[in-house]
């Protein structure tokens, strides 16, 4: 894994995350990764699902048989 060193961190943040980190009951390094997870991934696209999926996933509705009922 890699390490990561932040200097000159202003004390606002610093106690901000010692805050965040009890509040969360973790340490203020497992707080910091944290934070840094949730801002650099929770951007990322969910992976694609292939036609067959999102068809599986559609629920069926009454009615949906006349469709196809082609007198």
């Amino acid at each position: 894994m890699a390490q990561f060193l932040v200097r000159d961190v202003e004390e606002a943040v610093a106690a901000e995350l010692k805050r965040r980190a009890a509040e969360h009951g973790r340490s203020t390094e497992a707080e910091h990764r944290e934070i840094l997870r949730e801002a650099l991934l929770a951007g990322r696209k969910p992976p694609k699902r292939s036609f067959t999926e999102v068809l599986a996933a559609m629920p069926d509705f009454p009615g949906d048989d006349d469709l196809f009922d082609v007198r």
